[in-house]
């Protein structure tokens, strides 16, 4: 996954049978990082099970790699910098069939890790922990990020992806390493918690749900979590590997809106609870109309262009847009388009008619404004259409 991962040759693991790697990412961990691998080392010791303590150090500057060696982990060298890309280099370097990953700020607790090992064997590809549901103690978590943060995105990924989870971002969870590796991850921040449970859970995987506690960590320095850039890449990841929620729904609601005001003001004024709507009404209606299309056809474009890199898998709302072939989308562009060309030529002749004077302003810029709006949802139609198969070339 990562070409720059290297590793210390006199820390290797004996590699066969292996069935655990706790894994941690560091950078200058150099506090806590020492009683984090006690902690593993003394759960693997205390439940018997042979694996590995894995450090993916990410530039330490500090005493963190001496502190690593000393303690008997294994160090993996990850020079890509972010939170994901020390995960995914870990995760490449790890010989365990699982794998068990947290902070090593000394906030999780490695001598409970057992609740994940259990469900590991179980069948689950993925294992979360819930800080919920286990305890967060007094200052742990920062209040925006306890009641804002955290249940807001939990609560996206729940109805974007269907996620059985409650703590969608919790950092100690166990998995599958072969499971994992088949997903391809591929982002490198703090939004690596994200793809990994979105992609899964798109993939079909078991997701599983244990209890975990949370304890205030153990560093003198300020996290490398930032709560609002940090939360801002959760969210958009969130939103672009869903276009149904980004782009389509709104896509609908828009159009749905806006073809319920021109029904309703095409024949003339209209008149609600003593408020007016006319002509200027009928203008932001034929904004909706344009802007909801444009936004169906960017969720179809996605799609496709996710389906052509492999990015994700098919869904009942892909398989769907296949229907919506070359072809097609030209014809329904075409309609549009001629209709619309249509009545801006009985526009045209009504001018004429007029010996192009003046007109009667509010009948004929009904007809024009529905004219204009339907040759730009047609031209719109046509280029996506083109894009569209332009993006699905790869996979022909």
């Amino acid at each position: 996954m990562l070409g720059n991962v290297g590793m210390e040759d006199e820390t290797v693991g004996v590699g066969l049978g292996i069935e655990l790697t706790i894994l941690m990412p560091c950078l200058n961990e150099a506090e806590t990082l020492e009683v984090c691998i006690r902690k593993a080392k003394k759960f693997l010791e205390t439940s018997g099970i042979v694996g590995e303590v894995l450090i993916a150090d990410n530039g330490s500057t500090d005493e963190s790699l001496e502190i690593a060696h000393s303690n008997g982990a294994r160090i993996v060298h990850v020079p890509r910098r972010g939170y994901g890309a020390a995960l995914l280099g870990g995760i490449e370097a790890a010989q365990g069939k699982f794998v068990i990953m947290g902070d090593a700020d000394d906030s999780y607790d490695f001598e409970a890790l057992q609740p994940y090992v259990d469900r590991l064997r179980a069948g689950a590809d993925i294992v979360m922990g819930n800080r919920f549901k286990g305890g967060i103690a007094p200052g742990a978590m920062p209040f925006l990020h306890r009641y804002l943060g955290n249940p807001v995105l939990s609560w996206l990924g729940r109805l974007f992806f269907d996620i059985p989870v409650g703590d969608f971002h919790c950092g100690l969870r166990g998995f599958s390493r072969e499971r994992i590796d088949a997903l391809n991850l591929r982002t490198t921040g703090m939004e690596f918690a994200s793809e990994m449970v979105v992609r899964a859970s798109l993939d079909g995987y078991v997701i599983d749900e244990v209890p975990t506690t949370l304890k205030p960590d153990g560093r003198s320095r300020p996290p490398h979590l930032r709560t609002w850039r940090d939360g801002w890449r959760h969210l958009s990841f969130l939103l672009m590997y869903s276009p149904r929620w980004l782009f389509l729904y709104p896509g609908f609601a828009l159009i749905a809106l806006g073809a319920l005001a021109g029904v309703f003001l095409f024949p003339g004024a209209l008149e609600i609870a003593g408020i007016g709507f006319d002509i200027h009404t009928l203008v932001v209606m034929s904004f909706l109309l344009v802007v909801g299309t444009q936004s169906i056809s960017f969720a179809v474009l996605s799609r496709r262009f996710a389906a052509a890199h492999q990015m994700m898998p098919p869904s009942r709302y892909s398989v769907s847009l296949q229907a919506l072939t070359l072809e097609r989308l030209l014809v329904g562009a075409g309609i549009l388009f001629v209709g619309g060309v249509l009545g801006f030529i009985y526009c045209v002749f009504q001018w004429a008619a007029a010996e192009f004077g003046p007109l009667e302003y509010s009948e004929m810029l009904r007809v024009l404004i529905l004219s204009m709006t339907s040759i730009t949802m047609g031209g719109q139609l046509a280029l996506t259409a083109f894009v569209s198969s332009i993006v699905e070339i790869p996979t022909r």
